[in-house]
């Protein structure tokens, strides 16, 4: 009785724990379906440029990203979306299409590297507010902790009336 009772409520914790864990992973997006989604309802985006072979981008997707409290938030305030920064396709945006540039070995997308200011590096997060605008594009690894108060700073507009050091000081994190 104890062992069928023991394995009824692991069977039952494991499902909550999978269902939670499903409900917080990020809703990634291209960038034409973020568009797409924005004509009906206009939200900031963050965008993930990455590489296939960036260990510091699956660093990132692994931890940073699979954090159900960051997930949740990205999820509420933001179109989010993974971008290739060396995708081979064409991506029409604002009148322009964007292209794949043969450089070196490997080459760059046109688009992130514009998103970018022309300086390639992984990971990069772009945060570009509801008209498309750049806010910021931020190079480099960012855990859990590091990128709350930033997605918290664009996404709540708090950029717009305060300095970084003035909202670093109120930030209350949920992490």
């Amino acid at each position: 009785m104890r062992t069928i009772l023991t394995r009824i409520i692991s069977l039952t914790l494991f499902t909550v724990l999978t269902l939670t864990t499903q409900a917080q992973e990020i809703k990634w997006v291209s960038f034409s379906e973020a568009a797409e989604a924005w004509e009906k309802e206009p939200r900031k985006f963050i965008i993930d440029v990455y590489t296939d072979w960036c260990g510091w981008c699956k660093k990132m997707d692994a931890t940073t990203f699979s954090n159900p409290v960051i997930a949740a938030y990205i999820n509420e305030k933001y179109y989010a979306v993974k971008m290739d920064g060396e995708y081979k396709g064409e991506i029409a945006f604002r009148g322009r299409t964007y292209k794949f540039v043969p450089n070196g070995r490997r080459g760059y997308h046109e688009l992130p590297a514009e998103l970018m200011g022309g300086r390639m590096s992984y990971p990069t997060i772009v945060y570009l507010d509801e008209e498309f605008n750049l806010i910021q594009a931020l190079p480099g690894f960012r855990s859990a902790t590091d990128i709350e108060p930033i997605l918290k700073f664009f996404g709540e507009n708090n950029y717009k009336n305060m300095t970084w050091e003035s909202y670093q000081q109120v930030h209350k994190s949920d992490l």
